[in-house]
């Protein structure tokens, strides 16, 4: 094997490491997960968040001769990475939609030709013809696969873009796959192996365990009372998660009103205005930033003191990943989440007006279409830039209900939503060069405009290419406004097709687009979906409303680990603490001593102990981890002699 300078392979991933990185040892599971990529396994990894994932990925692709491609859906990320391997001299590029053809030409030829080790891409590029192209003539040693719980339909981000990742194995079939993410119940996992076509499942797990970090749930009627009491009670910087945009710019200034030095985040905010708002918090310019959850992918902000949930989750994935934030340099955090008895009933509501009835999601689908502009018959693999909110305004639709009818039509083949960062603007003509010659439309401005364009631009006849509207009215001596409304019109003309710069999500038309009585949702895939909510719902609320299981414990259990221990430290185990009932030795030879006679099932011996069950089933899960007792296959306990 050959480094990235040709000189002789570094003989193992301590070295790899050493040299690049500087640092002296892996973190734990890191080492495992080289270890099973270098013996070319298929790997599904699950890392805790902030667990040190991108260097079982990145110190394999500085062994490997050949190129590791890593699958990304955050376009942030991309770029931090790609600047921190190319300040530690290591060959790494990014493909995004914010740049323009001949960039991504010349990055894939770096790619093909050169000596780039890393290639980080979005998922929605492996569906494009001319990505599928240039994979052919690409060594490709390692597919990377990050936030890989996209891929399961039963994920709580499920993105259909993630299921074409598995046709990659066509063009490098020598490659191996490592799948990453921070929370996957056992059925997403299963499901992650099967739609990366996993020859044998694979799984290293992490522990979720986090023991600096303290969960707490606090059932109040004045939640905001409560905030202050944390915020003024824990030193450092803090995060708070909200669901509205108007909740979160109110309850920011509530708290600078107070003497709080409080900011807030949403996607609403302009691209810049939200990058400033990260960077001061990034920077400890501002202290407590208040948020909706497009706060926090890609943050890398290690001295989170803590997180506090305003609002009830949809899921404890959700929940894992957000509450996780708080802590990842090893110190004492805090994960708060703030209840009410009117929480749950007001979130049933809200899931269910997110669920509409299929006749529901035809019109959306219909309307959607008559917002876009598309007949009927057209718009068959023609991207359209979607503002979901002015949509929604409009149509004076709830945007949940927008979101979820899209999930039902992504999963139904009809459409797709695209939620890029910073798009540069696109166009393509729609007609020959001879009829563009015989427009006669807009005066001399538009005949300056199509001049202009043709001169900086090529191929714009045969497919969409990146234009930069800013560049063209500064050589075209126009408005920068000017541009924008010619362009308009050519596109209501259908002489281009246009889609304007923006950070707006992108609708995709899959399928021409069809009268309402031609859709088909599957009632399967609505039953599906149905199903998926309700159980995430229904888990959530276990959460908020438990008492007696340790937080930490029960959040573990549910991401499969069920040799979980007590934490010690969440308000559960704090209370046992201050109950005097933390011991569990009592009880713990109670229990040997019933099984002494005749083995018992857990059922039976709850009711033999007696007392809290869920007690006696922790004792129980002690006694078995220490080898005390076992479980037979009747499903008895008994003593081990």
């Amino acid at each position: 094997m050959k480094t990235t300078n040709g000189d002789t392979a570094v003989a193992t991933p301590e070295e790899v490491l050493q040299r690049w990185w500087g640092y002296t040892g892996f973190r734990p599971m890191q080492r495992e997960i080289i270890d099973s990529i270098l013996a070319g396994r298929d790997t599904l990894a699950l890392m805790p968040t902030g667990g040190g994932k991108s260097l079982t990925y990145q110190v394999p692709a500085m062994i490997f001769e050949g190129l590791t491609v890593v699958i990304t859906p955050l376009i942030a990320l991309m770029k931090d990475q790609v600047d921190r391997l190319r300040s530690l001299g290591i060959p790494a590029v990014a493909v995004h939609s914010g740049m323009d053809a001949r960039k991504i030409d010349i990055a894939l030829d770096n790619c093909t030709y050169g000596d780039v080790k890393l290639l980080y891409i979005a998922p929605e590029r492996v569906a494009t013809d001319a990505f599928r192209a240039r994979l052919k003539q690409m060594s490709i040693s390692l597919v990377a696969i990050d936030e890989a719980h996209c891929i399961s339909q039963w994920g709580y981000d499920f993105r259909p873009s993630y299921l074409r990742i598995k046709e990659i194995r066509q063009y490098a079939p020598a490659a191996t796959f490592l799948a990453l993410t921070a929370s996957a119940t056992e059925l997403v996992a299963n499901d992650i192996m099967h739609h990366l076509g996993f020859e044998a499942p694979h799984i290293l797990r992490s522990s979720f365990a986090r023991p600096n970090l303290s969960y707490t749930v606090r059932q109040t009627e004045d939640k905001y009372e409560q905030l202050l009491r944390i915020i003024r009670g824990v030193e450092g910087s803090g995060i708070i998660y909200m669901r509205s945009r108007e909740g979160v710019e109110q309850l920011a200034e509530q708290l600078q009103k107070d003497g709080i030095n409080a900011g807030f985040y949403h996607a609403g905010l302009p691209s810049l205005e939200r990058s400033m708002r990260q960077d001061d918090w990034q920077h400890d310019k501002v202290r407590i930033m208040v948020a909706t959850n497009a706060f926090g992918m890609g943050i890398d902000k290690a001295d989170v003191r803590f997180v506090v949930h305003y609002s009830i989750c949809d899921s404890l994935e959700a929940y894992y990943q957000e509450a996780g934030r708080a802590g990842r340099d090893g110190r004492r955090s805090y994960a708060v989440l703030l209840a009410s008895p009117s929480d749950t009933p007001r979130l049933e509501q809200r899931l269910k007006a997110e669920f509409p009835p299929i006749d529901d999601i035809k019109h959306i689908y219909q309307s959607i279409a008559a917002y876009l502009q598309v007949a009927i018959g057209d718009g068959k693999d023609a991207s359209f830039v979607f503002n979901i909110y002015d949509f929604c305004h409009r149509e004076h639709i709830y945007t949940g209900k927008v979101i979820s009818a899209l999930k039902l039509l992504e999963m139904n083949g009809y459409i797709s939503l695209i939620d890029e960062n910073d798009r540069p603007a696109q166009m393509m003509f729609c007609c020959s060069r001879d009829s563009l010659y015989r427009l006669n439309v807009g005066g001399n401005d538009m005949d300056l405009l199509l001049r202009t364009i043709l001169r900086m631009y090529d191929g714009l006849f045969t497919h969409f290419r990146t234009i930069n509207e800013l560049d063209i009215a500064s050589h075209a001596n126009l408005t920068p406004e000017r541009v924008h409304e010619l362009l308009a019109v050519l596109w209501r003309m259908h002489t281009i097709r246009y889609i304007p710069s923006s950070r707006s999500p992108m609708i995709h038309f899959i399928t021409e687009r069809l009268p309402i009585e031609d859709l088909y949702i599957s009632p399967d895939s609505y039953q599906q979906r149905y199903k998926i909510i309700y159980e995430r719902f229904n888990n959530m609320v276990r959460y908020t409303t438990n008492d007696s299981l340790c937080r930490s414990q029960l959040i573990e259990r549910y991401f499969g680990d069920n040799e979980a221990r007590e934490c010690g430290v969440c308000d559960i185990c704090l209370k046992r603490k201050r109950e005097g009932l933390a011991d569990d030795s009592a009880i713990e030879q109670r229990i040997v001593n019933t099984l002494k006679d005749n083995g018992l099932s857990i059922k039976e011996l709850a009711a033999v102990i007696g007392g809290d069950a869920e007690r006696v089933v922790r004792c129980v899960d002690k006694l078995l981890r220490k080898g005390k007792i076992s479980l037979t296959e009747r499903g008895k306990l008994q003593i081990i002699e």
